[in-house]
């Protein structure tokens, strides 16, 4: 397949406080009697990774299928840039999308895919050389797509994504089935992408990699908001940290502390400070083993938001 020649096409990329954001008002999503997505208000602004966060069944993939125009709210409303996914002229200039990176057909090369998504929006060909070179596939250019792994499939989903140059991108699980390199070389794309002020909207269920690839969050549980803010303004006010003493002498050092969550090799102490518990175990005479601040982390925050949404919740046996 051939895609005539065209100019080369480039998109300025937004600036922070310009209108390439997301903005959704109220929006809702109704399956019948079930309740996907009820209400939700929230922007999503440039220059920055906005980590989209919450339990399974919470209505993450529902929203972004609505932003995207995939599925009509039941009520309220959701723009990119001020107008409705389906008004763009040419969308993949505008918004980059990895949804489902499955959902393509098998029969047809990597590039003859990207081709086909160039064609439709005007982009030259050239472009499809780019993204596949980014994402490391052009030595699988011309491999049928059926016979892609996971990882490769995840991979051509993000060139699919890049290939107008957006200045929007949304990825839902973009980690899925990658290796420890790919799942590096993710991250830094996502932060380089917000760098260079585009708004970046990712969700993911694994809190270590949102911890260190977003800057803000979105959380969401029974498709109603639960948070919008930073990272470490979520961490701060959803967990505390705590100081961890282990001893030979533990039940001891409990009584004389007075305070604490006595476990069985170490008392978890959140009113006193590691420097406080130090100085009154060495004056007592009370051997330490370990005495150590154990920070606040993003998985903990989460959980104990979120614990109250989950859908469904596993009994151990």
């Amino acid at each position: 397949m051939t895609v005539p020649q065209q100019e080369e096409i480039r998109v300025p990329v937004g600036e922070p406080g310009s209108m390439s954001v997301i903005q959704a008002r109220r929006l809702s999503k109704h399956y019948g009697q079930t309740v996907a997505v009820a209400g939700l208000s929230f922007d999503v602004e440039p220059g920055r990774v906005t980590g989209f966060l919450g339990p399974n069944g919470a209505g993450k993939s529902t929203t972004m299928r609505m932003i995207l125009g995939l599925d009509r709210p039941s009520g309220g409303d959701v723009l990119i840039g001020g107008k409705h996914y389906g008004d763009l002229r040419h969308p993949l200039r505008r918004v980059g999308a990895l949804l489902d990176a499955k959902a393509v057909h098998g029969g047809r090369s990597a590039r003859d895919h990207l081709l086909c998504m160039a064609q439709s929006n005007a982009l030259p060909a050239s472009r499809v050389e780019e993204v596949l070179a980014t994402v490391g596939l052009s030595a699988a250019a011309k491999r049928r797509i059926g016979g892609f792994s996971l990882g490769m499939s995840q991979r051509l989903g993000i060139a699919a994504a890049l290939l107008g140059d957006p200045e929007i991108l949304l990825f839902d699980e973009p980690v899925n089935g990658l290796d420890p390199e790919g799942i590096l070389w993710i991250r830094t794309l996502m932060r380089k992408l917000a760098a260079e002020g585009r708004t970046v909207f990712v969700s993911s269920h694994l809190m270590s990699e949102m911890a260190q690839t977003a800057d803000h969050l979105i959380v969401i549980g029974k498709g109603e908001l639960i948070a919008d803010t930073s990272v470490s303004e979520f961490i701060g006010r959803s967990s505390q940290g705590y100081v961890r003493v282990r001893s030979n002498r533990l039940a001891e050092v409990a009584d004389l502390l007075g305070a604490g969550e006595l476990h069985a090799d170490h008392l978890r102490v959140t009113s006193m400070s590691a420097g406080d518990v130090g100085v009154l175990t060495m004056k007592a005479g009370l051997p330490l083993e370990e005495l150590v601040f154990v920070q606040p982390t993003l998985e903990a925050a989460y959980m104990e938001l979120t614990k109250e949404t989950t859908e469904y919740e596993a009994v151990a046996s």
